[in-house]
């Protein structure tokens, strides 16, 4: 084989590799590096000042689990439920919504957007969290039972996700009414074991005989133009 067709054959080779679908494994637990200045509030706890990894849980359930871990991932502060949170305009950066806290306390985290997504995770608080924040904020809050009244199975990372998925939820409006729970409509989030391709790999197939065709054609005519 002639340095030429070397050459052409390793062109067809990489261009075929920068045709492979990409694994971004980002888009699907929407991992997001969030640095807070402050404490903020989060259902049951309170986050010190630093740097976060917020993830999605691998959960079949149309209720959406965030896991919330240190900047390394080797250290979960907790396992939260929220219901689906949308937005007109997506953002091409992670935001962040803040429930206001009474002067002195750290802010409440409300909830979290991915980027580029209309649907973001709106975190669910224990009632008696959840009716200071709706009077604080006048807006409703969703509430899910007390952890001393609902008992759930608790690690030291809070409920797990089994405990999270059976949890009745409520709305706790500014006036102290508790009312059933109406959230906006989301196609439910599950992470595959393993990353999905994007799309067949049919026309991939077709795109590289192509390339394989242009080549061979090409080679071919420089053959010619040689003799």
């Amino acid at each position: 084989m002639s340095k030429l067709q070397t050459k052409m054959m390793l062109l067809v080779g990489f261009g075929a590799m920068a045709l492979l679908p990409g694994a971004r494994a980002d888009e699907w637990n929407q991992k997001t590096v969030l640095t807070f200045s402050q404490p903020v509030e989060m259902p049951g706890q309170i986050l010190p000042a630093g740097t976060y990894v917020f993830k999605l849980a691998n959960s079949q359930s149309d209720r959406h689990i965030v896991q919330i871990f240190n900047k390394n991932e080797n250290h979960l502060f907790g396992t939260f439920l929220a219901i689906p949170s949308y937005r007109v305009r997506p953002s091409e950066k992670p935001i962040i919504r803040f429930e206001e806290r009474a002067p002195g306390e750290p802010q409440a985290i409300k909830a979290w957007f991915y980027p580029s997504k209309n649907y973001g995770h709106e975190f669910v608080y224990p009632k008696p969290e959840a009716v200071a924040l709706a009077k604080a904020n006048n807006t409703p809050v969703p509430a899910m039972p007390a952890p001393s009244a609902t008992k759930p199975a608790v690690t030291t990372s809070g409920p797990t996700i089994v405990a999270l998925l059976a949890i009745p939820l409520k709305t706790e409006e500014p006036t102290g009414e508790e009312v059933e729970l109406v959230q906006a409509s989301a196609p439910a989030i599950a992470l595959p074991a393993t990353l999905p391709e994007t799309a067949t790999s049919l026309p991939l197939i077709g795109l590289i005989g192509m390339l394989s065709l242009g080549a061979a054609a090409t080679l071919r005519l420089s053959a010619i133009t040689v003799k």
